[in-house]
């Protein structure tokens, strides 16, 4: 299966949830996609349908394939700890998500095309592996030619001075420090893990 590159809105209404960021089309037709749109009596969703559907959601949010999404997952089992909160622990320490998190690029699909353009560095060294897996204390920067690229410098000044409690943003640098795995309470994706342990569990 290749990447999704289709309407964001279509998926995010699937889901009933605007898990690609704010939108006015979502927020215009906020419900199912589909020929019959509203008027289509919805059958009440399987114990597994509904964990299916937490794990399609997470995936298309974090925009993983799925044997990328199933080996994070084990790589979360492998660790101590609860293995839900591991699992978006170790999505919000990829490369791709915390150039997103850092306001240097406006989606993580755009985060994903600078990564892979070469604008992005991890300590001072350019990586092009959106997937890269961040560790505390890591400096992700945007390496200084990129600097002036226009989608750099509007999302940059678009950003929110409200940063995330584990990120820290050095603006005169253009870098910011991955001060440590977020506890879930502060991951702000409406993401049901444990459906997520569950499914992987049968």
């Amino acid at each position: 299966m290749a990447r999704y590159l289709g309407p964001t809105t279509k998926i995010a209404r699937k889901f009933g949830d605007p898990i690609f960021g704010a939108s006015k089309s979502f927020e215009k037709k906020n419900y199912p996609p589909g020929q019959h749109g509203q008027m289509k009596k919805r059958r009440k969703k399987s114990e597994y349908g509904i964990q299916l559907m937490e794990k399609q959601k997470a995936k298309y949010t974090y925009g993983l394939l799925e044997k990328q999404f199933a080996n994070t997952f084990k790589k979360a089992v492998s660790q101590k700890g609860i293995t839900g909160e591991i699992l978006l622990q170790l999505l919000e320490a990829r490369l791709d998500n915390v150039v997103f998190r850092l306001g240097i690029a406006p989606t993580r699909r755009a985060a994903r095309q600078l990564v892979g353009h070469k604008h992005i560095t991890v300590n001072g060294n350019i990586v092009n592996i959106p997937s890269y897996s961040i560790r505390p204390g890591d400096i992700v920067g945007v390496r200084e030619k990129s600097r002036s690229l226009e989608a750099i410098a509007d999302s940059l000044s678009s950003r929110s001075a409200s940063a995330y409690s584990w990120l820290e943003w050095d603006k005169d640098n253009h870098k910011g420090k991955f001060l440590n795995y977020p506890e879930r309470d502060v991951i702000p994706e409406n993401i049901k893990e444990q459906l997520i342990v569950e499914l992987y569990s049968k």
